[in-house]
């Protein structure tokens, strides 16, 4: 039981996939990937460099600089949220690249960190529509994973144009706040740095984090010089209002001031190097840090790049895992699903993935019947492996590629609706760090079964392939002109014009649906966290296991010895020799 039998798995790419196949999925899904890029760094940009020479002539960096300065040299920062509001214009005309704040992991002194920062060349950092509830899904994020927090604060306030759309609500920008309680009441360290403007909102939002450090150019206020003004009729600046001489001297609001950005970062690294050492050495138990046996960046040419191709996940999983090593639990059951646990960086990760192609079914042998789908005995395969991961502290990774569940009188004659209950209730309660990838499909109650982001998975990463709706375009038009069709779908009636007017409609109902698919659309509208290239799925990973392990005394880390796992697998398998 010591013993994690992990086995070596996966082959070589041109034992897995011809060389003309491989060429042509690389081509398709690098098209994608590339356009991928150029909208990054269109986000990225803010609102340009016209605006980046403003903050600059104010002697200030830009919040990707302060970013950039805080992280350990030669780390990777690893964003989340890149695309909210991605397409969206607001009144005038105006854009709010990444909605105005910045959301990322950065390592900071070893340690992972949540950085939160106002993107200061977007109308100076100001709250748009959705910011609150990026930043409240950022400190979610640190929450759950007891991660520390850093605010870079350089915010003039909520957008007023568009204020009803962020002022209001139970995520409206108020929740930032108790979400500040929150990380406070459960022991996350929260580290200020008050760089610029900080108004109304932006002024509460440092005040309840452990230290608080403030530039020469900053100030934290109520209300600005204008409204006082026209409030109070007092010409006062807000420096003067509420600079650093008032709240680190006066008022106490503040913990200390620095003359700029350089030495605020710096400040904010000597609090962070306080904090105790991470845990994840501890937790891999003496194993290494090491590559897959198969390189990470095939996996953008042996994922088709249409989703009614398939290929096999077990590839995949050799492409994630240390050394390409693998220990599948169950494999003689639910033989559409298959779950396991492999190592990341060094740690030990549960996973749950979709196969694809055919598969055998237990009804009927020698029958076979679409993966992709969950069935009686695969939900109730994935159901054990997530309360069992939940019990033995090992953080879980779902890897969808998913079209729903069975349907019909047989799949409710065995009580399909119960058994998913049972794997939602699993999900929905489990206390264990849970990330999800959407590899391609993520269709209907599977989407939810397989712990989609209405599921809390701490962060929801989706591929340039991704594609989240409730049914496939062509599936759903047929649904909405269901009462119009016969037995096979053909139109009934005979009529020119209605038959026109049908065929329409059918054409417009799936169009519209293809294009919601778009993952670029689910990020905009905080439907996934963040879209990531195939190539980079194995780092963002290493980075999520790193910080589910980096605290401890937080939640169940059992040792290997007395995993759960270790029973189920043999209950159903036997005891091997």
């Amino acid at each position: 039981m010591s013993h994690v039998p992990l086995v070596p798995i996966g082959r070589p790419r041109q034992a897995a996939l011809d060389d003309a196949t491989f060429a042509r999925y690389r081509e398709a899904v690098s098209e994608r990937e590339r356009v991928l890029g150029e909208r990054r760094a269109e986000v990225h940009a803010g609102w340009g460099e016209k605006y980046v020479a403003r903050v600059h002539k104010k002697g200030k960096l830009t919040a990707r600089e302060r970013i950039d300065r805080l992280k350990d040299p030669g780390t990777r920062i690893f964003e989340v949220g890149t695309f909210v509001n991605y397409g969206r214009t607001f009144q005038g005309g105006l854009t709010s690249p990444s909605a105005g704040v910045i959301t990322a992991f950065v390592k900071v002194e070893g340690r992972w960190c949540m950085v939160i920062a106002n993107d200061n060349t977007v109308a100076s950092g100001a709250w748009w529509p959705r910011t609150p509830e990026k930043i409240e899904r950022a400190q979610q994020m640190a929450l759950r994973l007891r991660l520390p927090t850093i605010y870079l604060v350089d915010c003039s306030g909520l957008f007023l144009p568009e204020q009803s759309r962020s002022f209001p609500g139970a995520r409206g920008a108020g929740h930032i706040f108790k979400m500040n309680s929150l990380l406070s009441a459960h022991g996350v360290p929260q580290i200020a740095g008050v760089c610029g403007d900080s108004i109304a909102g932006g002024g509460y939002m440092p005040i309840i984090s452990d230290r608080v450090y403030m530039t020469e150019r900053a100030y934290m206020v109520i209300a600005g010089a204008a409204l006082i003004k026209g409030a109070k009729s007092q010409k006062i600046t807000s420096l003067d209002i509420g600079g650093p001489e008032v709240h680190v001297h006066a008022s106490g609001c503040a913990d200390a001031r620095v003359p700029d950005d350089e030495t605020l970062i710096m400040a904010l690294r000597r609090e962070v190097a306080r904090l105790p050492s991470p845990a994840w050495d501890y937790y891999r138990g003496g194993a290494g840090r090491l590559e897959p046996a198969f390189p990470t960046a095939e996996l953008v040419g042996l994922v088709p790049p249409d989703h009614r191709e398939t290929y096999d996940v077990t590839e995949v999983l050799a492409r994630l895992c240390d050394q390409s090593l693998f220990w599948e639990v169950m494999p003689s059951m639910g033989e559409e699903m298959v779950v396991g646990v492999g190592r990341i960086s060094g740690l030990y990760v549960g996973f749950v993935a979709n196969r694809q192609g055919l598969v055998g079914s237990p009804d009927a042998p020698g029958r076979k019947r679409p993966a992709g789908i969950l069935y009686r005995n695969g939900i109730a395969k994935v159901a054990a492996f997530s309360r069992a991961c939940n019990a033995d502290g090992i953080p879980i990774v779902w890897l969808q590629d998913i079209s729903g569940f069975d349907i019909g009188a047989e799949a409710e004659r065995q009580g399909l609706l119960a058994f998913g209950s049972s794997l939602i209730y699993t999900n929905s309660t489990n206390d264990v760090p849970m990330f999800t990838v959407l590899l391609r499909k993520a269709s209907g109650a599977g989407y939810y079964a397989m712990a989609g982001l209405p599921y809390d998975p701490v962060v929801q990463l989706s591929t340039v392939l991704a594609r989240l709706s409730v049914m496939e375009g062509r599936t759903l038009a047929i649904a909405t002109y269901n009462t119009k069709l016969d037995d096979d779908f053909e139109i009934v009636t005979k009529d020119p014009e209605e038959r026109a007017a049908i065929e329409k409609g059918m054409k417009e109902v799936e169009a519209r649906i293809e294009k919601d698919m778009d993952p670029f659309v689910a990020a905009s509208q905080m439907d996934t966290d963040e879209i990531v290239e195939l190539g980079e799925l194995r780092a963002y990973l290493s980075m999520l296991a790193e910080a589910a392990y980096q605290q401890v005394g937080y939640r169940r880390v059992k040792n290997p010895r007395i995993w759960s796992l270790h029973d189920l697998s043999n209950l159903v398998e036997g005891v091997r020799g």
